[in-house]
């Protein structure tokens, strides 16, 4: 029996069956990285479709796996590795203390806290934190760092015990991890039980618009179950007692990442700054509150993989080798939706000690060490982690000085 559930409703409003508008077939859990011991087992695969909610517009999975099946005791995802996320979330911590005037009395709680690579920076400046990360190595490593760490899914439930313990939140951090809830309501129904009268939350995600605009297929895997606009995300809020107080953009974060500030309804600080309804204007008139707007993102879609599967194969033709970068979730989603496996492509390297000796889902792609690229230095070099892509190239300018070449595949398929 499949483990995968058919949506029936929209997870956000609750009203009617979103409707599909993105196929990428069936493909295996994108984290599942498979063991050198495990490589003649078959993969469990699953459909990734994408569907639109046509009452409150939020974008979502058409069909959805339990949470403890994909962030397990494996789960490889570790933040640190990424040093423009570091620096990403350095900033984000200081703009925090001084517009909050965050002191020794604050407490700062962030929802998913990974390895602990944001919350530390608070500590460092004596700002009490606490983190909630589900999923065993992220939280170990955290603790490891000096991070206290509750190993536990967040929501309504988790938020009313902390409560009940005395705790409330000055700030509620949730970078890159509401696309990974699959109850929304009780996720953001916790914010509002665990938030001060005065506090602020803060929320990160890769923005619909982005996606849409750069043919960002590859950030659909089984772990996002939604993919937000503004639209959404102020709907949502609302439903839960909360307003949007304001909407930053950071156009080179991962594809394209929004902000979003929300604080109590009727609050003191509940003023919201004109980058509300300047960007819910930018996002109607760019068409995310209506079907149409998704009609051809398919076409698009399918597109890229033809360009894409097109410049390997005539490639290898040649007698070129290529490697690729990046052993993240958005390149299992690429390669194994757009039928590329170990006969275009000779491995993957990636930074993540955690990944390494492993294998790709579905396309078998052995994850090495960056410095394999000098060592066995293949002409071409996919960036399957394209959203930090000058990061990469930056890392591997030794590969680049003896003639090593890059391919970008999003938003079409590049040479550097």
């Amino acid at each position: 029996m499949s483990l995968a559930t058919e949506v029936t409703t929209c997870r956000s409003c609750g009203d009617t069956r979103p409707r599909m508008f993105l196929s990428l077939g069936s493909t295996p859990i994108a984290n599942r990285l498979v063991r050198a011991d495990a490589l003649d087992a078959v993969d469990p695969s699953f459909p990734l479709e994408v569907g639109f909610c046509e009452t409150c517009a939020l974008v979502q999975l058409t069909h959805v796996l339990p949470a403890d099946q994909i962030f397990d005791e494996d789960y490889p995802y570790f933040s640190s590795f990424s040093d423009m996320l570091v620096r990403h979330a350095e900033k984000h911590v200081i703009d925090l203390i001084e517009s909050r005037n965050l002191g020794p009395d604050s407490l700062v709680v962030e929802v998913a806290s990974n390895d602990g690579y944001l919350l530390k920076a608070f500590i460092e400046r004596g700002i009490p934190v606490l983190g909630i990360e589900p999923t065993p190595g992220p939280a170990a490593a955290a603790r490891e760092v000096g991070v206290p760490t509750r190993e536990e899914f967040f929501g309504a439930e988790v938020a009313q015990r902390l409560v009940d313990e005395g705790l409330r939140a000055d700030v509620i951090i949730a970078n890159n991890v509401m696309a990974h809830v699959p109850d929304l309501n009780s996720f953001v129904e916790g914010f509002s039980i665990l938030l001060k009268d005065d506090g602020v939350v803060s929320v990160e995600n890769p923005g619909l618009g982005a996606m849409l605009a750069h043919t960002e297929f590859d950030t659909v895997y089984h772990e996002h179950f939604c993919y937000f606009s503004t639209i959404a995300v102020e709907a949502l809020m609302r439903r839960h007692g909360l307003a949007l107080v304001g909407v930053t953009e950071f156009p080179e974060l991962h594809g394209g990442t929004l902000r979003w500030r929300a604080a109590r309804a009727g609050a003191a600080s509940t003023v919201p700054n004109e980058s509300v309804e300047r960007t819910l204007a930018a996002e109607r008139a760019a068409g995310l509150d209506s079907f149409e707007r998704f009609g051809s993102f398919g076409a698009e879609v399918n597109e890229l993989q033809t360009q894409l599967r097109a410049l390997l194969t005539d490639l290898k033709a040649q007698g070129k080798t290529v490697a690729a970068y990046g052993a993240a979730a958005k390149g299992a989603t690429l390669l194994n939706s757009s039928g590329i496996t170990n006969e275009q492509l000779d491995f993957v390297v990636d930074r993540n000690v955690h990944k390494q000796g492993k294998y790709m889902p579905g396309a078998r792609l052995p994850i090495v060490p960056p410095e394999t690229l000098v060592e066995r230095q293949p002409d071409y070099l996919l960036l399957l982690a394209w959203n930090v892509r000058n990061e990469i190239m930056a890392q591997q300018a030794e590969y680049a000085s003896r003639g090593g070449k890059f391919i970008v595949p999003v938003p079409r398929p590049v040479v550097l």
